[in-house]
């Protein structure tokens, strides 16, 4: 892209007005807007953060910058199940609420927990493998990146393995809907999404209520235990019956699409380096910081939103009280100030202070969990695997706030 057209790229930026070259490809806009117009005033009137700095300072600010969505999540959702969804998980709320579901969900994510798991999702990754080495040929991500995921929440859920298909359907169609542009199709099947999840759930915990064995991985008799639908304690650190139901909805959702597309982002990239596939195979002790760096380059996660309390100055720049403002992590993660030549991939950097988990209060809750899932899963893929190529063009999402990809079909040689 020619140096002239940077500063009109920049101005011209409207997160509404998206094309199809900028979804393949945020970059070259990203770049353009930290270089020329990094707190870029949209004509709706909210902000377009591009620079690492400013964004870190809206993450640790929760006094000044609200994750509260009742007031912005109106317009699009009305008083639909989407809204009711949305506005219910954890993501989307400030304390004391946030600190109270986080709190209850915590035990999920210990490193206890987590060590136990750990087994679990090695022997599935062999299973899934064993499977696509006997085909030669599978889709990258139906097969393997999204079905780890899927998987394993679903355990951690007690879903019957016969009863998970319409999982990750559910959770693109909710999840879709928090795209910058809601079509009335995607705002139907995201209603009609929450609407299923919310009936099966329901079920599944009466199951549960009713008794029976649980497996050893399964958090939801916890959950249940923490809510209304048991006896109701004294202290009031209690999930009501649509809390609970709305938060393993979002369970499933945070850990399926941006653990899916951390796997095929990785896998992805090293197609694209050889040289650093050659490498990770070779020195499988660089795959926690090789994961590292798919999370700072291609950050599963582009998106994050946050609104202003009160007046204030970020950047230099004076922010009025209610100023709605968008955490652009893909373009922080490559800001040079923070990250020398960020357009390389370079497995071993370090240090490596992305922002794709975001940070403080609301650093993902799941977020060793999914590196544990993508390092597992690729060191077991390029150590099963000697070649990994493409036989089709891969299919990206077209997604802004979501980055990754819905297909992408290798060939496969032991």
């Amino acid at each position: 892209m020619e140096a002239l057209a940077l500063p009109v790229l920049a101005a011209d930026f409207d997160l509404k007005r998206l094309s199809a070259a900028f979804l393949e490809d945020p970059y070259p806009t990203y770049r353009a807007l930290r270089q020329f117009d990094p707190l870029h005033r949209m004509p709706d009137g909210s902000y377009f953060l591009t620079r690492y700095d400013d964004c870190l300072a809206v993450y640790r600010d929760v006094d000044i910058w609200s994750s509260d969505k009742k007031l912005d999540f109106r317009p699009n959702f009305a008083d639909s199940l989407l809204y009711e969804h949305h506005t219910t998980s954890l993501v989307f709320n400030d304390p004391p609420y946030h600190s109270r579901v986080r709190k209850l969900l915590a035990p999920a994510f210990t490193p206890r927990a987590l060590v136990a798991l750990q087994s679990r999702i090695e022997q599935l990754v062999d299973r899934l493998l064993e499977i696509a080495a006997d085909r030669g040929e599978i889709d990258l991500i139906t097969d393997f990146a999204a079905a780890i995921p899927v998987q394993l929440i679903g355990d951690m859920l007690g879903i019957p393995q016969d009863e998970r298909g319409p999982l990750r359907g559910w959770s693109l169609a909710i999840l879709g809907a928090l795209e910058p542009v809601l079509s009335r199709q995607q705002f139907d099947t995201g209603v009609a999404a929450v609407a299923d999840f919310k009936e099966y759930l329901a079920d599944i915990i009466s199951r549960r209520l009713r008794g029976g064995d649980s497996d050893p991985a399964e958090i939801l008799p916890k959950l249940i235990g923490a809510s209304d639908f048991a006896a109701r304690g004294s202290d009031g650190e209690r999930l009501s019956k649509l809390e609970l139901i709305h938060n393993c909805i979002f369970l499933l959702n945070a850990g399926h699409e941006t653990t899916t597309n951390l796997i095929g982002n990785a896998v992805d990239l090293l197609i694209r380096h050889p040289g650093a596939m050659s490498e990770l195979r070779n020195h499988p002790e660089a795959m926690d910081t090789a994961v590292e760096e798919v999370l700072r380059m291609e950050s599963s996660n582009q998106l994050g939103n946050r609104r202003a309390t009160r007046d204030t100055v970020l950047g230099g720049v004076d922010i009025a009280a209610g100023s709605y403002v968008h955490i652009c992590i893909g373009a922080a993660n490559r800001d040079p100030d923070q990250f020398p030549d960020p357009d390389r991939l370079d497995i071993r950097r370090q240090p490596n202070r992305h922002l794709s988990f975001g940070t403080g209060i609301h650093a993902c809750a799941g977020m060793s969990l999914a590196r544990m899932e993508a390092q597992v899963a690729i060191g077991r893929l390029l150590q099963r695997f000697t070649r990994i190529e493409p036989i089709a063009v891969p299919v990206r999402g077209g997604r802004a706030r979501f980055r990754g990809f819905t297909s992408y079909p290798v060939r496969l040689r032991t």
